[in-house]
């Protein structure tokens, strides 16, 4: 398992040092410099000539401000951005393992995190896109891992506060989990609940203290692009309806979106706290489904978790959805969604939906008791059945 995943980290890596990138990676280092001169505080305040809106969390502002260091010692700033993405697909894949064996035996665990390690998703946005989701993504996953599986509840609120840190995009399933400690008891609840709030404080409050309407406009309201590629927005004009329909999808209608994800992982938390691992899984991925945003660079969000539902769920995801993202970063243009690239991606929001149903299904199906401690990889093998990761 080691081996792939540090095969999927040279891989990605190797991407990032010879491939210039898309235009995220010069909009990230337009950024950078800004932090530079700005801070990682009252850059949301300032006009950024020539750059999109910097709408990333406060802790991506301390981490360009890192990198930009490094960069003005010689490296590779192109190569550097797309690092933190990289390592964190290498956490995600041993994560994917641990959360599995746990439900599923030894044998799926280790199929689900080499398709971590190895997918084109994820080899493609992180190794040659570079964003930070992943990162995101990866602390959700960690947060739900250590309240569920390790019962560490002080690390979970960390890790949960840290995923919405580095992108706003976790918020949906930060209630999930608090629903899921609140099962635990009032002592798990506590400990979750200060490890989130003491990480929250320390990234957050000097810019809710300093520029809490520039934070509140950049990147809480956030609703992404108004391009008509993926999903619902894709399926709208596909199917000829108004355009009405498709500004209330992108306006009003973004954010009844976000609460239908929110509601339904705060569901799934109180029915089946011990599977939140699942949970988290099935709210990011529905976030990914309903989303009227159109960047390759979202798949991310469903890549990994797929793999928690199930080995089947994340091999159909990650291979349509895959083969969309490396067709959409190859030509002439850094991102292009051709005619092919939007039929894969319309057939991969069909799979997802399949996987999320099959997801939700086997989580409604499992008896919620702890998950069975597996012994570590070196030690005597356990009996391996056959099944989903949450079976």
């Amino acid at each position: 398992m080691l081996i792939a995943a540090a095969a999927g980290l040279l891989t990605r890596m190797l991407i990032a040092a010879n491939s210039p990138g898309p235009a995220d990676v010069r909009i990230f280092a337009g950024f950078a410099k800004a932090v530079t001169v700005y801070g990682p505080v009252r850059i949301y305040e300032h006009p950024l000539p020539g750059l999109p809106v910097y709408n990333h969390p406060p802790l991506a502002g301390w981490m360009l401000l890192g990198l930009n260091g490094l960069s003005e010692l010689g490296m590779s700033f192109a190569t550097l951005i797309r690092s933190p993405a990289s390592l964190a697909d290498f956490c995600c894949a041993i994560l994917v393992f641990e959360i599995v064996r746990r439900r599923a035996g030894q044998t799926t665990a280790v199929l689900c995190g080499v398709g971590v390690a190895v997918s084109p998703v994820l080899i493609a946005t992180s190794g040659y896109h570079g964003n930070t989701d992943a990162v995101a993504i990866a602390f959700a996953l960690a947060a739900a891992h250590l309240l569920a599986d390790r019962k560490s509840p002080l690390a979970a609120g960390v890790a949960a506060a840290l995923s919405i840190s580095v992108k706003f995009i976790p918020v949906v399933v930060i209630p999930a989990l608090f629903v899921a400690a609140l099962r635990d008891g009032r002592p798990v609840l506590v400990r979750f609940a200060a490890g989130f709030g003491a990480l929250f404080a320390l990234v957050w409050g000097p810019a809710l203290v300093t520029v809490p309407v520039h934070l509140k406009e950049n990147v809480l309201e956030y609703a992404g692009g108004t391009y008509h590629l993926w999903g619902l927005v894709r399926f709208a004009d596909v199917f000829g309806l108004p355009d009405s329909v498709v500004t209330f999808m992108q306006g009003g209608g973004h954010f009844l979106f976000v609460l239908a994800c929110v509601a339904a992982g705060v569901w799934l938390a109180w029915l089946r706290p011990a599977q939140l691992p699942g949970v988290v899984a099935v709210t990011l991925g529905l976030l990914l489904l309903l989303s009227t945003a159109s960047g390759l660079q979202y798949l991310t969000w469903a890549a990994a978790g797929t793999f928690v539902l199930g080995f089947w769920e994340g091999l159909a995801y990650n291979s349509v959805l895959g083969l969309t993202a490396v067709l959409g970063y190859s030509g002439r243009s850094s991102v292009r969604w051709s005619e092919p690239v939007l039929e894969l991606g319309a057939a991969g929001w069909v799979v997802l939906a399949a996987g999320l149903a099959t997801g939700v299904r086997h989580i409604l199906a499992t008896r919620d008791t702890p998950p069975v401690a597996c012994p570590p990889l070196a030690g005597p093998r356990t009996s391996q059945r056959s099944g989903t990761a949450v079976n």
